[in-house]
């Protein structure tokens, strides 16, 4: 995993910017209920998305002191160092709970106790808002560099903490039910051929290191040999799942 306190500096720059954070706060603002006022939204990292959310009462939550610090310049008083597996929220405290790029980053015993608390700290009737299937955003437009890679991806991947279907099956045992989903895309982010190659030798992401090395380096080879090769592909396409807290009942 990246060390979020060394990447807070430049981390905007190099993931997207204003047109990927004004993306993703759009399509989170699509799946709010009009009557959603108060907010927290965990691993808010720069808080470059959490500004945008900040006509609601919005409260950020980073376990990086370094992401905090950036966060804190866009949402003053608003933004909390904490783990997302012990939020210092009270029980049924909040209206919505955003969660944009971080299941993934966490392991399956971990991300089921993030949700768990995301659960806690909503109030009946409140929606939570995530990220799942972050690793197929930029399998979601055919091209030629996805044909390619998809294969070798697809033998190599493991189960991800952020499958769709399993966050429904882990929130629905905390009385969250499916109530609506979006996409957005990383604008900008789309990969050429040649920077595809560099990433998958440099074993970024993570499911090239269970790849079979001479698939790997095959693959890296034929992506080479494609036209056009600083020519950036689609734009990955990312998903958003919403949920509804039961209006009664215990967790």
């Amino acid at each position: 995993m990246l060390n979020y306190d060394l990447e807070a500096s430049t981390y905007d720059r190099t993931r997207g910017g204003d047109a990927r954070a004004a993306s993703a706060a759009e399509a989170v603002e699509t799946l709010l209920p009009a009557d959603v006022g108060s907010l927290a939204d965990l691993a808010c990292g720069t808080g470059i998305v959490t500004a945008r959310l900040s006509a609601r009462r919005v409260v950020g939550v980073d376990l990086s002191q370094g992401m905090a610090r950036v966060a804190s310049g866009r949402l003053p008083g608003r933004v909390t160092v904490a783990d997302v597996t012990r939020l210092p929220l009270a029980d049924a405290s909040v209206d919505a709970v955003v969660m944009i790029w971080l299941l993934h980053l966490l392991d399956h015993a971990t991300s089921a106790a993030a949700l768990s608390e995301a659960a806690r700290v909503l109030r009946p009737g409140g929606t939570l808002i995530t990220t799942v299937d972050k690793e197929a955003a930029y399998f979601a437009t055919p091209c030629d560099t996805a044909d390619l890679i998809a294969p070798v991806r697809a033998l190599s991947l493991t189960p991800q903490s952020d499958a769709a279907p399993r966050v429904a099956g882990l929130v629905a045992a905390l009385d969250l039910e499916p109530s609506g989903q979006t996409t957005f895309p990383g604008d900008g982010q789309g990969h050429s051929p040649r920077a595809w190659a560099a990433a998958l030798l440099a074993h970024r992401p993570a499911w090239t290191k269970n790849a079979d090395a001479r698939a790997l380096t095959e693959l890296c080879d034929r992506l080479r040999a494609l036209p056009d090769q600083e020519t950036p592909r689609p734009d990955p396409v990312y998903r958003l799942a919403r949920f509804t807290k039961a209006s009664t009942g215990a967790i």
